[in-house]
């Protein structure tokens, strides 16, 4: 497997750090039934997925001093597989703290304490007991739809889209990951 490049990674998550915080997020959010595998189904295009043909997954596990390895994967426009692993952590601007407003970096631990390399990632709605997420920035810029099956409901795709779109996201602009043929 290929590992991502850190360094636009990196560049692009920054560019997700905000202080908006006028983005509404899903309220009492279980991160123990958040962790696993999701898959995404549709997202805003970002620059460090450009290389993503398809099959986009993201695993989430809960480590025992409460941070979150992530572990993205997808199946790349060159056949071969992509993989970045990171760490996700509670939020440290949102107070009071919300399991909901999150942060991940991707950049070497070692980069850790400087506030740019973590961007946002705020749980913004979940449907059909964690089956379903809606994933953005508050910025506006950033969107993922995803599912924990591999093929999902096409209407609480489009139900979730509708949703960002009431919360001033770009959604003429979003692509599907695995576009029906």
């Amino acid at each position: 497997m290929k590992k991502v490049f850190a360094l636009p990674l990196v560049m692009a998550l920054a560019a997700c750090a905000s202080s908006q915080a006028d983005l509404a997020t899903q309220d009492d959010v279980d991160l123990n039934k958040y962790m696993g595998t999701w898959y995404e189904q549709a997202r805003l295009p970002n620059s460090f997925q450009r290389e993503c043909a398809g099959d986009v997954q993201a695993d989430y596990v809960m480590e025992a001093n409460k941070s979150i390895t992530v572990t993205n994967r997808c199946q790349s426009t060159e056949g071969g597989v992509k993989e970045a692993v990171g760490e996700g952590r509670l939020s440290t601007s949102a107070s009071p703290v919300d399991p909901a407003i999150l942060e991940v970096r991707f950049a070497p631990k070692w980069l850790s304490w400087f506030p740019m390399v973590w961007g946002d990632y705020w749980i913004m709605k979940l449907e059909g007991d964690y089956q379903y997420s809606l994933v953005g920035t508050p910025d506006r810029q950033y969107l993922w739809v995803l599912s924990r099956d591999k093929q999902a409901d096409k209407n609480t795709v489009n139900e979730l889209l509708d949703y960002a779109a009431s919360q001033g996201f770009a959604v003429e602009k979003v692509v599907q990951t695995n576009p029906e043929k």
